[in-house]
């Protein structure tokens, strides 16, 4: 097993020079936010879909779009707004008068990258037009399916939900959101950087460095990560405590929550803790890669109850508490 370990770690530090380069080009562009960048590359290897929550002007699109620029992939960008359809997602059907057949006209879905960019301030029906897409890596038009290229990946924004002229999303996209990061403002430091490479122009071009056979060859790499039997049931215990927190002894949530997370966010917590120990050079998984993460991927699948609301108990409260009082392996 020892050797099994140390053959993964090579494996795993092999890919760093990719990855760093990444994160090097990145900053090019974004000053600071180094937690969004290292969460929207762990949502690129993990495969899964990104939120960003923030006011305006944190650098959330700016972000994506180095992102995407650093990536040899195919990227779109969607303005989300209330007069949004489906069709202007997915694409639709268009009729030719010269065959006198309809033929398909693609949207911008179909790309490796999406950009869904004030994904909340578009009504629900233009938000379960994305549903398939995220769940199912396919989009049907009219009567025909069609696959999704690999990579697939959504990375959307949103702005607070006072905001005004948001919608909430439905519980069952924002599921599918693999992570949900919130963007917080930068600091003075970065601040003044931002505003001497706004005065001055001072921004390099950005190279793309990682190409879709470099993010494949990752995630391989990252699904052979040991991840040790009693971390996977600290897992479960964590998501368990979110559904039934008097079987863990936490009296003091009773209530408090509405819904607890689903089994998705199990697979997710698994995922993204491997990623984590990618990132890290390790080549296997310890309990702090599950504390790392798990607010990133609970505090959007934990619904509080009214009580919890009357008593100013938000999600990212219980889940503190939850992390607090399940034992660690």
């Amino acid at each position: 097993m020892s050797f099994d370990l140390e053959q993964i770690t090579q494996k795993v530090q092999g890919h760093q020079p990719k990855v760093d380069q990444v994160f090097s080009e990145i900053s090019k562009h974004v000053v600071g936010q180094r937690y969004m960048t290292e969460r929207l590359v762990m949502g690129l290897l993990a495969g899964g879909h990104v939120l960003l929550e923030g006011v305006p002007g944190l650098a959330k699109t700016t972000t994506v779009n180095a992102l995407s620029q650093a990536l040899k992939a195919d990227f779109k960008r969607i303005q989300f707004t209330p007069d949004l359809l489906p069709a202007d997602l997915i694409g639709t059907q268009i009729y030719s008068p010269k065959t006198g057949d309809f033929y398909i006209k693609k949207g911008p879905v179909f790309a490796n990258i999406v950009l869904a960019d004030e994904i909340n301030r578009a009504p629900a029906k233009v938000q379960s037009a994305l549903l398939e897409a995220m769940q199912e890596k396919q989009v049907t038009i009219g009567d025909e399916s069609f696959r999704l290229d690999e990579p697939f990946l959504v990375l959307a924004t949103q702005n607070p939900l006072e905001q005004e002229g948001t919608y909430p999303l439905p519980e069952a996209q924002i599921d599918r959101f693999m992570l949900k990061i919130r963007v917080d403002y930068p600091t003075r430091e970065e601040e003044l950087q931002i505003m001497e490479m706004s005065a001055y122009d001072h921004q390099e071009e950005i190279q793309a460095v990682l190409s879709a056979d470099d993010i494949f060859a990752a995630r391989e790499t990252i699904s052979q990560i040991h991840i040790d039997e009693k971390i996977n049931r600290y897992i479960v215990d964590l998501v368990k405590a979110t559904r039934d927190p008097r079987e863990f002894g936490i009296e003091d949530l009773d209530g408090l929550i509405e819904y607890g997370a689903s089994p998705r966010a199990s697979i997710y917590l698994n995922k993204l803790a491997r990623v984590n120990a990618f990132l890290a050079g390790r080549g296997y998984v310890i309990p702090n890669d599950i504390k790392q993460i798990g607010m990133d991927v609970l505090r959007h699948r934990v619904i509080v109850s009214f009580e919890a609301e009357a008593e100013e108990r938000t999600s990212e409260d219980i889940i503190e508490r939850v992390f607090d009082s399940v034992k660690v392996p």
